[in-house]
């Protein structure tokens, strides 16, 4: 029996757990088994990494395969998991150095043609490897940034299984054509609306005029951090006061924006080329967002922040609270 092992990360909310990522090939009906708690996207991994393998030019055994993923009482969920199978596979292949990889901790989706993809939850994923005594990660190119806003880690951010490869065996980098990894404009939650100063340059308490008691209001709020209640007639300002308390707050510091960008990453609403939320984040959520999108979803240990968890270190914004169901 031919075994190998790499290990990857967890989520459980915005804490990582470091799972290893067992491969043994045995005598048997070819084909690919996983067990471990895998959710349904997990599961595929076993189509996703069998043609990434072919389309990198290994080879793939025609042997039994069972990938264990432990703890196995912990659940695992996600296409994170689909580099750190293939390498664990093919080191038990015996196409790969298994001690190459042995102090690594992997992570990324891989597509059809070999292609590693950006996952969300980097930061919070690397940040438990590193708790867990790992120097060295393995993560998607587009999420490279993001990973090496944790000191004293080295990041290897290949941009296919065949580049990872290649650098396992000390090898020079293969020609791949330079398509970049862009994962476009983040998802916003149901029902939500992210308006900060990063994205809303333009908005500034220095541009209202008048208003003096509510900017005063707005300046004690920012200055202690207290709760603030605008109340008057539609019209009169509310929202336009609100949207600029931003301004007033200063730059968040290190460790807060640790916070908030691992809360940011696990959501998936990290800016694109922005890998540190460093300014206060604002959410207004519209009167019609279900309680899920305000307080967050899941269920066991697969949870979704929600808008009182992104507005962690910032300003949650309530328009017409009254109309919240």
């Amino acid at each position: 029996m031919a075994l190998a092992k790499t290990r990857s990360v967890a989520l459980v909310g915005v804490d990582g757990f470091v799972v290893d990522v067992e491969a043994a090939i045995t005598s048997g009906v070819p084909g690919l088994h996983l067990v471990g708690l895998p959710d349904a996207a997990l599961n595929e991994a076993r189509d996703r990494v069998r043609a990434a393998i072919f389309n990198s030019g290994e080879p793939w055994p025609s042997r039994h395969v069972t990938i264990s993923l432990c703890p196995a009482s912990l659940p695992k969920k996600g296409s994170g998991f689909d580099l750190s199978i293939a390498v664990a596979l093919l080191a038990a292949a015996e196409t790969l150095d298994p001690a190459t990889c042995a102090g690594m901790v992997i992570m990324g989706e891989l597509g059809l043609d070999g292609r590693i993809r950006a996952t969300p939850g980097v930061l919070p994923a690397v940040l438990a490897a590193a708790h867990a005594g790992y120097r060295t990660v393995v993560v998607p190119r587009a999420n490279a940034a993001e990973a090496e806003l944790v000191p004293n880690i080295e990041v290897i951010a290949p941009s296919s299984l065949r580049g990872l490869l290649c650098h396992l065996r000390d090898q020079p980098p293969p020609l791949e054509p330079d398509e970049a990894d862009s994962p476009g404009p983040p998802p916003t939650p149901d029902g939500l609306t992210a308006r900060s100063r990063d994205l809303r340059g333009d908005l500034d308490l220095a541009d209202v005029r008048g208003q003096a008691d509510a900017r005063r209001a707005l300046e004690i709020s920012a200055a202690g951090g207290h709760h603030l209640f605008f109340y008057g007639p539609a019209g009169c300002g509310k929202t336009m006061l609100a949207e600029r308390l931003p301004t007033l707050l200063p730059p968040l510091d290190r460790e807060a924006a640790l916070e908030v960008t691992a809360i940011h990453s696990v959501a998936g609403t990290l800016p694109p080329g922005q890998p540190l939320v460093s300014r206060p984040p604002f959410y207004a959520p519209h009167h019609t967002a279900t309680r899920a999108a305000m307080v967050g979803s899941g269920q066991g240990r697969m949870l979704q922040p929600g808008a009182a968890s992104l507005a962690h270190q910032g300003i949650l914004f309530l328009d017409d609270p009254k109309e919240l169901d």
